[in-house]
This record gives C-alpha cells, structure tokens and sequence, in this order.
C-alpha cells in the first residue's frame, strides 16, 4: 500500500485514537495485559504528525493511567483477599505472601507503585499488589498518580 493511502486511513481514523488510548491504558492499568504503552507510542507518533496535540495524548494516557491503577487497587482492596481465601491454591499463596507484601508496602509502597509505571509486568500487577497490601489509598493515589504523570510525560514525549 503506498504511503500516501496509508496517510489518508490515518487521518480518517485519528478522531478515535485518543478514546482508544484511554481504553487499553485504563485496561491495562487495571491488570489485563493489553498494549497500552505501545498505544500511547502510536498516539505521540500521530501528534508528532500534526493529528492532534501531544499535550492531550498525554493528558489522556495520564488520565487512563491513573484510573485504571485505582479500579484495580479497589477491587482487590475491597474484594481480592476474599477471593484468594476462596480456593485452597491460592488461600495457601496469600498465607506465605501476602505479610511479606504487606512489610514491603508498608515500607517502599509508594516508591515502589511509582516506579512500577515503567516497568511492563509490574505496570499490571503493583495497584493488585498495594490494594491486596492494604496500602492506604491517600498514599497509594498520590505515588500512582505522581507516577502515572511521569511515566506518560516520558514516554510521550520521547515517542513525540
């Protein structure tokens, strides 16, 4: 397919773009292993373009970011031990591991949550992991929503 045809399915197709980004981010964020990252390389590239401005893709990935990481941190803060207690594999998993999650959080969550934005598998699991650890939410949004910022003005910008 020429460039130029390719150009032009682009252009048509940009106006959902963002709404996409915003849909794998918070997705991804919430724990399902969905390329969101390589979504929000894909939107600053088409800003770079001229599509639409990279200040909103990364508005929107910041946004997607943070609310798919406190979705997740919710469910499994208010849910996700009943569930593991549920089945005998995994009751005997939170036994052993979840004290030594809740150590860890107590003591490196919030840098920990920040960081794990730029870490691909951890990107997915940390909000599970402090909500499960019952980090407490104030500190648990604020390192997250330092780090979603970070992480979405990075690579936003270095993708731009």
């Amino acid at each position: 397919m020429p460039l130029a045809s390719i150009s032009g399915v682009v252009e048509g197709h940009t106006r959902w773009a963002l709404a996409l980004l915003f849909l794998l981010l918070v997705l991804e964020s919430f724990g399902l292993p969905l390329p969101g990252e390589a979504a929000l390389i894909a939107c600053a590239g088409l800003a770079s373009e001229g599509a639409f401005s990279v200040v909103s893709v990364i508005a929107v990935a910041a946004a997607a970011a943070i609310t798919g990481d406190n979705l997740g941190y919710l469910l499994a803060r208010k849910g996700g031990r009943r569930a593991l207690q549920h089945f005998g594999f995994t009751r005997r998993y939170a036994d052993r591991y979840l004290p030594r999650s809740e150590r860890f959080f107590a003591a490196h969550g919030g840098p920990a949550v920040f960081a794990a934005r730029f870490v691909a598998f951890l990107r997915v699991t940390a909000a599970w992991t402090a909500g499960l650890s019952r980090m407490g939410w104030r500190r648990f949004f604020a390192w997250n929503a330092a780090g979603g910022l970070a992480w979405a003005t990075t690579v936003g910008l270095l993708a731009y």
